[in-house]
């Protein structure tokens, strides 16, 4: 945690930069922004050290939790795969021909749409997702510890708020 109190301090060092040699520019924002960017960096790592545990990279995590998330039968189009994930479409196809080399999914031809394909977890996918999400909410709890309750539910609100306005104007 002192490595992230530090670079939180970097980012008020930085402010007190600019403020002396730019007075005419206001650099609030900055305090903001760029303590969400260093703190996510942060917390990227800190959520990848559970990925890798389990073989698996972000992407591949994302894509087995959308599989788990989706129920019984636990599969999903890759094109509604990627729709559920933060993995581009584009991405997917390599994540899925990982992860069904790893033997955690595997692939089929929709029933429905004959040129159609299905991505399902595999038992063994479906072990090592369930093990992991566990561990990955356990570890969410830790990185929140600095939060009560309280101040998590705000920040959450705020985030939302926020999120809500920067992806309404990218339409």
């Amino acid at each position: 945690m002192a490595d992230l109190a530090e670079s939180l301090d970097r980012v008020a060092r930085i402010q007190r930069e600019w403020a002396r040699e730019r007075p005419d520019v206001d650099v609030r924002p900055q305090g903001v922004i760029g303590r969400l960017h260093r703190l996510g960096a942060y917390l990227t790592e800190e959520l990848c050290v559970v990925y890798r545990k389990y073989g698996l990279g972000e992407g591949d995590f994302d894509v087995l939790a959308a599989l788990r998330r989706a129920g019984a039968p636990f599969e999903r189009a890759p094109g509604e795969l990627a729709e559920h994930t933060m993995v581009t479409t584009g991405a997917m196809t390599k994540r899925v021909d990982r992860l069904e080399r790893a033997g955690l999914v595997s692939r089929r031809a929709s029933e429905s749409d004959g040129r159609g394909r299905v991505v399902a977890l595999t038992p063994q996918g479906r072990e090592v997702i369930d093990r992991a999400f566990s561990e990955h909410m356990a570890n969410e709890r830790r990185l929140l510890a600095a939060l009560t309750e309280d101040e998590a539910a705000q920040l959450e609100s705020l985030l939302v708020k926020w999120m809500a306005a920067t992806e309404g104007s990218r339409d």
